[in-house]
């Protein structure tokens, strides 16, 4: 009889139709089906590696997530500490000020009338709709918040840390700036000035001279140096965009000080994003690794959907099978609150490089 290939070991299980069943659940059958439906379930399996091992996890956060539905998750995430550092685009943390302020972002249509909305200053993001009106308030809120701040620049770490407290001190509610700000979770947005936190900066600067000046050289310093001080680290993205390059080449940089790092141990996307247009934000975990960006032996997975179905199953699952891994973790400690931030107890400058190469044999 004929040797079965070594290719034809592990059958399809077709996913069979069940009452009551968990978010956990569904993604362990999961397992056992096909293309990006696996992909998900793999998610879930690494992300619980994650937490079980001694890294630091970075999330990346990039598209309109905060406007369509996710931010609480976001904060769940880093309340609960199943990741350790976010990396934003700023019109994610906007969105999550504008409703933590106590407005709304409403259910809306793509074949709505734009030239009707303009009419009664609507904004459109796809199928959800905001006041025009409501978001000048915010970047007033913000202009009149970043004067009041000492005339120096400041990373946009310790920036949006004072943001945060700022925010929970005026309106006591739960939001991603909130969260990171009360479990002392680092946010980098090294890209604010595409934004309206940026705009809110500008106006800052109109109204006091010397305000509004923000550091992105520093936050490549301190994200590096984070990475030295401790160089086994995770990477989580969604979404793709800046934040994801932002996190890989804090490797890549802190690599260039420590013989210690050697790429991401572990890593997920979830992006709609393809990569053979060659953008960064559809490249594959594969495409990094010739970066050094990601480690050669890496758990890794590329999840090919829409980060509004993936994060809802994946964070629901999560919620389930974690809490014992959370039980025993022992995630990094910051302090935040001064102009050079600490990794348990050790402080991570954003002026230099903290240089630890091993010696030449």
């Amino acid at each position: 009889m004929k040797k079965k290939s070594r290719f034809l070991q592990t059958p399809v299980e077709p996913f069979a139709v069940e009452g009551g069943l968990s978010a956990d659940q569904i993604l362990l059958r999961m397992e056992k089906i096909s293309f990006q439906g696996r992909n998900l379930a793999t998610a879930h399996r690494i992300w619980q590696k994650m937490l079980d091992d001694d890294v630091t996890i970075f999330l990346g956060m990039a598209g309109a997530l905060s406007a369509g539905g996710l931010r609480l998750i976001v904060a769940h995430l880093i309340s609960n500490r199943w990741v350790d550092c976010l990396v934003s685009t700023g019109a994610n943390l906007y969105h999550d000020l504008h409703e933590t302020r106590g407005q709304r972002h409403y259910l809306g249509s793509p074949h709505a009338d734009d030239a009707a909305l303009a009419d009664e200053r609507i904004d459109r993001v796809y199928d959800t709709f905001a006041s025009e009106e409501e978001f000048i308030g915010n970047d007033n809120w913000i202009a009149d918040f970043a004067a009041t701040l000492e005339s120096r620049p400041h990373t946009t770490r310790e920036f949006l840390h004072l943001l945060g407290g700022h925010l929970w001190n005026t309106t006591g509610r739960d939001g991603i700036l909130t969260a990171a700000y009360r479990a002392n979770v680092p946010i980098f947005c090294p890209a604010i000035a595409d934004s309206s936190i940026g705009m809110g900066l500008s106006q800052a600067r109109q109204k006091k001279p010397g305000a509004g000046f923000i550091d992105v050289i520093g936050d490549i310093v301190e994200s590096a140096n984070l990475i030295i001080r401790r160089p086994r680290t995770a990477s989580i993205v969604l979404g793709g965009g800046t934040p994801k390059n932002f996190i890989n080449q804090a490797s890549v940089q802190a690599e260039y000080y420590s013989d210690q790092v050697g790429g991401h141990r572990f890593a997920i996307q979830i992006v709609t994003d393809v990569p053979h247009f060659g953008g960064a934000s559809g490249s594959s975990l594969e495409e990094a690794q010739s970066w050094g960006k990601l480690a050669s032996d890496a758990a890794r997975v590329s999840v090919q959907a829409d980060v509004t179905i993936a994060l809802p199953i994946l964070a629901s699952a999560l919620a389930t099978t974690v809490p014992p891994i959370l039980a025993r973790r022992k995630a990094p400690v910051f302090t935040l609150a001064s102009r050079a931030m600490t990794i348990d107890g050790r402080s991570v400058p954003n002026d230099h490089f903290e240089e630890v190469n091993e010696p030449a044999v």
